[in-house]
């Protein structure tokens, strides 16, 4: 397995992205987060969320269900919250996968996705917990138009919010066989490159390093000028 990670500040003060890896007795965690700007602090949230899964995964007696680091995670966040007196502030998205040999699985709660390759061709994207995805799943809009719809940035599920049931999303164990990829990414990262280019770009690499690095040169070329937000990627091909 390789795999490469990539976080930049886009064209914004501050970067309120934050991504971690991990690996325990053969497996591997990958861990990225998009704090909420609008909402102080995300970058905060971002680097608490990340770090407190990585903690719980490395820690824990056994290793642990991810769905138990991400609760974790969350009761440290708004554990957090109460303290700084923002319990309307330091929200984040989450997205993350752990590798165990050849089966893989993810969880996600907002729009920061991960995306399946197999064979160079994208096989599963996760679906983003916003207003404009959900205006896909009514047949009212494109899956291609979400990346600059006027409500894209709304999201309806994020990590420290109150929650009476988990608002995460994980998926079952997959078999994953070699050469598949995966990318790991931040909405300032997918809103600039269309599908295409990332299967296109796949393609062409020299390694998973070159893949993120041909991406985020159309990343930029596409942003440029454009009030670009944080950008951040995690590549993995087994």
């Amino acid at each position: 397995m390789q795999y490469h990670l990539l976080t930049n500040l886009g064209e914004r003060e501050q970067n309120e992205d934050y991504i971690g890896k991990i690996e325990r007795d053969g497996r591997m965690l990958f861990v990225l987060c998009d704090g909420l700007g609008g909402h102080g602090k995300g970058e905060v949230a971002s680097k608490m969320v990340v770090e407190s899964i990585i903690e719980y995964y490395q820690y824990a007696t056994e290793i642990p269900d991810i769905s138990e680091c991400i609760e974790y995670a969350q009761q440290k966040l708004l554990e957090k919250q109460a303290e700084e007196r923002m319990t309307m502030g330091m929200k984040t998205t989450l997205v993350l996968l752990e590798i165990d040999g050849y089966r893989a699985r993810w969880a996600h709660v907002g729009d920061s996705r991960l995306y399946m390759f197999h064979h160079n061709k994208i096989v599963t994207r996760t679906l983003d917990h916003s207003v404009p995805q959900m205006l896909v799943a009514a047949g009212q809009l494109k899956d291609k138009d979400i990346r600059f719809h006027e409500d894209r940035n709304r999201l309806l599920r994020v990590m420290g919010i109150e929650w009476d049931k988990p608002l995460y999303v994980v998926s079952q164990w997959t078999a994953i066989e070699p050469k598949d990829a995966f990318l790991l990414c931040s909405d300032g990262f997918w809103e600039w490159i269309p599908e295409k280019k990332m299967e296109k770009n796949i393609k062409k690499k020299s390694s998973i390093k070159n893949w993120l690095e041909l991406m985020e040169y159309d990343i930029c070329n596409a942003g440029k000028g454009k009030d670009m937000d944080n950008y951040s990627a995690i590549g993995i091909v087994i």
